[in-house]
């Protein structure tokens, strides 16, 4: 518990150049591939190991993420031909894939070269392009008005600075440009299952604030959660049009074992779901255009 609390008071006190190193440092170690319990064999980068980590992700996505086709709910992809587009936070690459068949002229981004590298050859095994490099989203090399849509899943919530994000999104944009991009829910299940955890099972041991204990408890080195109202006020600044919605994952329906989560959704119709997790899942999804 000393070990915890010394790693606290240490975050602290960083810098936010220290903090980006940090986040840096723990994706380049961690890479996300919804191998949650370490169950992927196949090698590294092949192919069957990118359709395993596809097969997850989407799975953990259906509630909110699909209709017909993969992502097509949250990814305007009837609307990506020719656009240029610009993601941030590629990660292993499925969401640059998916837009680049939608027809899109995609940039990808990451802060860790893991990533780059991951998205790199996805995109060579399927014969595929795209324009994938590294960079910090606090300060894009790009012009002001170069893409007309950006997207970004699970990122910005982890910079040291996620307004300097938004604004950078906002100059980015064209003037009718577009952004849609999920933070971490405050006020899901899997927040305020990680406070019980924390300080309840947990015996009251570790004592802190809600938002240290999430700060100190997620993934990546660093990450912040946002209450609706105030993640919207965030883009507001930048943005004349903002809205955002609640998404989750079914462990935000039914928050229990893996093992026993899955026997009791049997019994749970998908409307229920559905409705569940657009309650109170741990995603908030924002929808914001036209950048002042």
């Amino acid at each position: 518990m000393k070990d915890v609390l010394e790693v606290c008071k240490r975050k602290e006190n960083m810098s936010c150049k220290e903090i980006q190193i940090g986040n840096q440092s723990w994706w380049t170690r961690n890479m996300m591939t919804y191998d949650w319990h370490k169950e992927l064999e196949a090698e590294r980068f092949s192919s069957n190991w990118f359709d395993a980590i596809d097969k997850a992700h989407i799975y953990g996505a259906r509630l909110f993420a699909t209709d017909k086709k993969p992502f097509d709910r949250t990814i305007p992809l009837d609307r990506l031909h020719g656009k240029k587009v610009l993601e941030i936070g590629c990660g292993m690459g499925l969401h640059t894939e998916t837009m680049v068949r939608a027809g899109a002229e995609v940039t990808s981004i990451d802060i860790t070269e893991t990533a780059v590298e991951a998205t790199k050859r996805r995109l060579e095994l399927k014969g595929l392009g795209a324009r994938i490099f590294q960079t910090n989203a606090e300060e894009l090399p790009f012009e002001s008005g170069s893409f007309d849509f950006v997207w970004s899943w699970g990122v910005i919530h982890h910079s040291a600075r996620t307004t300097r994000i938004v604004r950078e999104i906002a100059r980015v944009l064209a003037p009718e440009g577009e952004c849609r991009v999920m933070v971490y829910n405050r006020n899901g299940t899997s927040a305020r299952v990680c406070y019980l955890r924390q300080h309840l099972i947990g015996g009251g041991i570790f004592r802190g604030s809600f938002d240290e204990t999430l700060w100190n408890n997620t993934d990546g080195f660093s990450a912040r959660y946002y209450v609706q109202d105030q993640f919207e006020d965030m883009f507001r600044a930048f943005f004349k049009e903002v809205q955002s919605e609640i998404c989750g994952q079914d462990s935000d329906v039914i928050p229990l074992p893996r093992q026993f989560r899955g026997i009791v959704l049997r019994y749970l119709s998908e409307a229920y779901q559905r409705k569940a997790q657009a309650t109170r899942g741990g995603f908030l999804f924002l929808n914001a255009s036209f950048p002042f």
